[in-house]
């Protein structure tokens, strides 16, 4: 029904609809979302042997961790978390690069759970939203 193109304008008014009325946790949501998105599809393209795509979906990720959720990290409140968290961000961000470089796939899945596990933990603890009663 719509062309490739439309679907692309569509999802990109989606996404900026969404991060125009989103909380700072929810930003780390659509971040986190996004490298885990990215990182997936770099791995299809890794078994489907595309490989500009494959390097555009790890720049991608790489990009979403390292001027994102690294960026966004407080390190003047955050104490000992915060630290880890960069570790961990640099950590998964240069082992991308280097799977990436060293066209070795076998470490992606894993960092894909990485990701996904602090995706799901960062969801467990946001902040209560408001109840809408539908009375």
């Amino acid at each position: 029904m719509y062309t490739k193109m439309g679907q692309n304008a569509y999802a990109q008014v989606s996404l900026e609809s969404q991060v125009a009325g989103a909380t700072p946790h929810q930003l780390i949501t659509l971040l986190l979302d996004g490298a885990i998105s990215a990182m997936v599809r770099a791995k299809i393209y890794f078994e489907t042997g595309n490989i500009a795509k494959r390097g555009e979906m790890i720049s991608r990720a790489i990009n979403i961790i390292d001027n994102g959720l690294r960026s966004a990290l407080n390190h003047e409140v955050g104490g000992q978390v915060t630290e880890e968290m960069e570790s961990l961000y640099e950590y998964v961000s240069r082992s991308l690069l280097l799977l990436n470089l060293e066209k070795k796939p076998e470490e992606l899945p894993h960092l894909i759970e990485i990701m996904t596990n602090l995706s799901t933990t960062w969801k467990e603890i946001e902040p209560a939203r408001k109840q809408v009663n539908h009375a």
